[in-house]
């Protein structure tokens, strides 16, 4: 793929563009609480969970209850998360701001993520990067896999040249069954050994793009 020019870049969100799990395991240990459940996580058991679907996550968070008392609590729980996110957010990687306000001066800039429905939504309004993101979606929106969203907005913004980028094997194999070229970021919560590029940090691939 040698000269390859992308004429747009599709982010994941947790692990890419910010880090936000430490607010995610306090909106669940609150939920813990209220029903006193008797259950409680940390970040660092999160970390491991950042990327999967609805349903294999709550497989893990609430083993003990049936599918559809899951994703009842996963409604409350969501709620918790989306005032912390506007009280407290996360930990925003350093140069994502900066670097999103220029790429997308040079590229359509998008988010896919295996995300609950709004929380692209509140991580754009607490890092203020509204203004530069052209559409998004999310796992919560539609239950989808994630390679059927990045095709979706393929095809809705008839993109001809995307990248996905992402931090984790799961996103590099998303990619690929939607085609896509895939770009490891690999200072965020995964792993993986076949990509099209990498880079150790945000600033060192807003560089490379802006330079292509």
């Amino acid at each position: 793929m040698k000269g390859f020019i992308p004429d747009s870049l599709l982010f994941d969100m947790d692990g890419t563009l910010w880090d936000a799990v430490q607010t995610y395991a306090e909106a669940w240990n609150i939920f813990f609480q209220r029903y006193e459940l008797g259950l409680n996580t940390s970040k660092n058991e999160l970390d491991g969970l950042m990327g999967l679907e609805e349903a294999r996550f709550l497989e893990h968070m609430l083993p003990r209850f049936s599918p559809k008392q899951r994703s009842l609590y996963y409604e409350e729980v969501v709620q918790i998360q989306y005032e912390l996110i506007d009280k407290i957010g996360g930990h925003i990687y350093e140069g994502v701001v900066e670097g999103l306000s220029q790429l997308s001066e040079k590229y359509a800039l998008f988010i896919v993520s295996n995300c609950p429905k709004y929380t692209i939504q509140h991580f754009m309004k607490f890092a203020s990067v509204d203004d530069y993101i052209s559409d998004s979606i999310s796992h919560g929106q539609n239950y989808r896999p994630k390679h059927e969203n990045i095709d979706l907005l393929v095809k809705n913004h008839v993109l001809t040249r995307p990248v996905y980028v992402g931090d984790t094997d799961g996103d590099r194999i998303q990619s690929e069954k939607a085609k896509v070229p895939f770009v490891f970021m690999e200072y965020g919560f995964g792993n993986c050994s076949e990509y099209y590029l990498k880079f150790t940090s945000f600033e060192k691939f807003n560089q490379f793009y802006m330079d292509l």
